[in-house]
């Protein structure tokens, strides 16, 4: 069984990765503002840019690639513990996220199409994000 690292800092450091250009898509959605996603709503995300997908009349050629990789994970406590006593059991994954970092790359949309999911996905996350084009 694989079992995963607690870090004893806020965020591990080494996860610097230069992911602010497009590497495979045409159109990219952009972070521009600090923030932590959790497990769940990278998934929520990914089922509802598929369903907005479904609804278009050329999704057979759309592709999209995730560039999020979970990098942090969160521990808890009871909380009838007391001072001390170690770190806890880890509760959930996250990830990290700095300014300027693409988590997202479509190829075979329209601008039009590409708009709709940015606006789309700013209703469910709550962070700065643009659009990006090759």
């Amino acid at each position: 069984m694989f079992l995963e690292k607690k870090t004893h800092n806020k965020y591990r450091k080494i996860y610097k990765h230069s992911c602010h250009i497009l590497k495979y898509g045409t159109y990219g959605i952009k972070v521009t503002s600090y923030g932590r996603l959790e497990e769940g709503s990278i998934n929520s995300l990914n089922r509802s840019i598929l369903k907005i997908v479904k609804k278009f009349k050329n999704k057979e050629s759309i592709k999209f690639w995730n560039l999020v990789f979970l990098n942090l994970n969160l521990t808890k406590l009871s909380s009838e513990s007391r001072m001390g006593k170690g770190k806890g059991i880890i509760v959930n994954k996250a990830l990290f996220l700095r300014p300027g970092k693409v988590i997202f790359e479509f190829e075979g949309l329209t601008l039009q199409q590409a708009l709709l999911i940015l606006f789309n996905m700013r209703k469910l996350l709550h962070l700065k994000m643009n659009l990006v084009r090759k």
